[in-house]
């Protein structure tokens, strides 16, 4: 049964298991120049003093960053972490971390991300009693911060079982995965992974010891589902639901669904309203300035800047700039994201008309190969690329990594990419995920993704069998709305309560949910 079909079925029970909600589930169907000085400012840099090497994802990836996201320094030793013997306090040396000894550093960063994430820590208190989780075996591939600490620590608390990985090679935090693996949690991950590292640490989350199988799986990507599917389809055979947060990862459930290889339940979080709002486009909204600001320390007043792909992540990246009084032109494919586009004053363009003209190039799109080679070529000097989509093929790197061109570290996560004539770009991140690899995500937005994927993951692993077929669902309506609500307080927002008589006029229950399940802006 698809999703679409599903959406006109009956309301299904509430579960029995737990009370700490109220009904869950209707199951959803789917320069200024001086004259005399404008040559100056305009003459592409020498090539003096310039490192000729074409660095590899692993090459770059041990550099020292500076204050983003961790406390890792470059006093810290280059040897792998897969080379390293480490255990806990416990005796366990069942993680792969950077350095357990950054286990008090870790625990504060958590501790002061509890602070803005009241809602999911009272969903804690609430459920703990009833371990809704108990037995849950859940190994999740996600951003590991701090944020994501509360949410497993949380997951730990309702009686799961949890072992993690990173979705992206850059934007662990060390000093709080050496704290989940204090706290048992078995966790392989560290910053700058290769991609080796990438898939080992994967792979060793799945491919546990004798005795310890996932029953669940929390995704941010698809890979970890990918993976599991093709490298241990008899464990992927027993899993009983799948929980994705991410486009890419929503796209890549929905390819299995169609071809009919998807044989388990998956809940799609990332079109959940909460989900969509807080984390796509007011996160992005946010975190697009923070990233690009410690990156680059540019000033975006007047710049040229295309955002290809608008989105909630394109939506949030375009109102923040053209608040700094950037001058923004939109790419879009669908004609409604598109009207939107236009209706808020920006230009909707194609990516090879302005090219040559950008100062910056962003890309929010989720799909592959937007910024080509070809693009590449003809930007100006000094342009900044950067992604903001989940996935890392939207901009074409590979191509990047020829002879003819030359790579400088210049920071944390920047490079100069430079042609032979001298004309460089600055490619952020690698063209990986920019805020998360550059700066950091706004922890309250964290904790309404973190509340969603918590309630997906007690919902599938308690529905009865039946509920759900092997498909991919929609958050039911009924959830979003509970994990709205959960973050009223933080406002000391009241809502208003209709009486009987409005609820009927409405054809509505007085308690939700209050909107269909089509509804999703």
């Amino acid at each position: 049964m698809s999703a679409m079909e599903a959406a006109s079925g009956d309301e299904p029970h509430a579960s029995d298991r737990f009370t700490f909600m109220a009904a869950v589930s209707k199951t959803p169907k789917k320069q200024i120049q001086f004259a005399d000085d404008m040559q100056e400012f305009t003459k592409f840099p020498t090539k003096t003093g310039r490192r000729s090497l074409s660095r590899s994802i692993s090459q770059s990836s041990t550099d020292s960053y500076s204050s983003v996201a961790s406390y890792t320094d470059s006093s810290d030793d280059e040897t792998s972490p897969r080379d390293k013997q480490q255990t806990n306090s416990k005796g366990s040396s069942d993680f792969c971390v950077k350095n357990i000894k950054q286990v008090e550093f870790g625990r504060r960063e958590i501790e002061i991300a509890e602070q803005e994430m009241t809602a999911l820590i009272s969903l804690r208190k609430r459920a703990q009693g009833e371990k809704p989780l108990s037995g849950a075996k859940i190994v999740g591939c996600t951003h590991i911060t701090a944020q994501t600490g509360v949410l497993i620590e949380t997951l730990c608390a309702l009686g799961a079982q949890c072992r993690w990985c990173a979705c992206n090679i850059y934007s662990t935090q060390n000093e709080v995965a050496a704290a989940l693996a204090e706290s048992g949690v078995a966790v392989f991950s560290w910053k700058g992974e290769s991609e080796d590292d990438f898939w080992w640490c994967i792979d060793r989350c799945v491919n546990a010891n004798a005795g310890w199988q996932a029953n669940m799986i929390l995704d941010d990507g698809g890979d970890l589902t990918h993976w599991v599917y093709k490298k241990y389809p008899n464990i992927y055979k027993k899993i009983r639901g799948i929980v994705e947060e991410s486009v890419t990862g929503v796209h890549r459930l929905y390819q299995l669904s169609k071809a009919g290889k998807l044989c388990v339940p998956a809940m799609n979080v990332n079109d959940s309203v909460t989900k969509q709002k807080f984390d796509n486009l007011y996160c992005c909204r946010e975190s697009i300035l923070d990233g690009l600001k410690r990156s680059t320390d540019v000033m975006f007043g007047g710049k040229q800047v295309v955002v290809c792909g608008y989105g909630e992540v394109g939506k949030g990246c375009s109102a923040a700039l053209k608040a700094l009084g950037a001058i923004v032109h939109v790419t879009e494919i669908d004609p409604i994201c598109a009207l939107q586009a236009c209706m808020e004053g920006f230009r909707v363009v194609k990516l090879n008309e302005v090219i040559r003209q950008m100062d910056v190039v962003i890309t929010c799109t989720g799909n592959k190969n937007v910024v080509t080679r070809e693009h590449l070529d003809r930007m100006k000097n000094g342009c900044i690329v950067c992604n903001m989509g989940h996935s890392n093929t939207e901009i074409d790197v590979s191509s990047l990594r020829m002879p003819e061109l030359t790579w400088e570290r210049i920071r944390s996560q920047v490079d100069h990419v430079i042609w032979p004539d001298g004309k460089r770009i600055v490619l952020l991140a690698e063209g990986r995920l920019l805020n998360l690899s550059c700066s950091t995500i706004p922890t309250f937005v964290l904790s309404i993704t973190a509340t969603t994927e918590a309630l997906a993951l007690i919902e599938l692993y308690n529905a009865p069998e039946g509920r759900y077929k092997q498909d991919v669902y929609l958050l039911p309506k009924k959830m979003d709305e509970y994990v709205a609500s959960l973050h009223l307080p933080s406002f000391d927002a009241h809502l208003t309560e209709l009486s009987d008589e409005q609820a009927k006029y409405l054809g509505l229950n007085k308690n939700g949910p209050f909107k269909p399940n089509y509804y999703r802006y």
